[in-house]
């Protein structure tokens, strides 16, 4: 039995459009060529789950990248409903952020993150990321 395997997307939730571009920019070094979409916060990324608000909505399989600090609704704020939406709930999350703080750290894993990374030096911190997020990606079966 052949299992068939859909191409994982990229969902980038950050405000800060210099992050955004290091991302991306990490997404081309590790020449990954998955789609990707950019959300500027939490209810913008909601929109994009669910195809709200003239949005395209992004269907699965796909990995979001939160950011926790952002306008309107911030990365908690969005987990925590992610994670009481029954369509949503099983998404996978890793967190990369700025954000050391113990209580962001254990409030995002207790809303069940894939990973918590810290943005420490930008451009070494997203090809690192990146580097283990694609082996993520390709090693796990998500679901569609």
């Amino acid at each position: 039995m052949t299992t068939q395997f859909e191409e994982v997307r990229f969902l980038i939730v950050d405000d800060d459009e210099v992050s955004v571009m290091s991302i991306k920019r990490a997404i081309r070094h590790q020449r990954l060529v998955n789609p990707q979409v950019v959300a500027r916060d939490g209810q913008e990324a909601l929109e994009i789950l669910r195809g709200d608000a003239g949005q395209d909505k992004i269907l699965p399989p796909y990995i979001i990248i939160l950011d926790l600090n952002m306008p309107r609704m911030n990365g908690i704020e969005f987990l925590e409903v992610v994670r009481d939406d029954p369509t949503l709930h099983r998404a996978v999350i890793f967190v990369l952020t700025t954000s050391e703080a113990p209580d962001d750290i254990a409030s995002a894993y207790d809303k069940n993150i894939a990973g918590y990374i810290v943005k420490e030096s930008p451009t070494k911190t997203f090809a690192d990321a990146l580097s283990m997020i694609e082996s993520y990606s390709k090693l796990v079966v998500l679901p569609s």
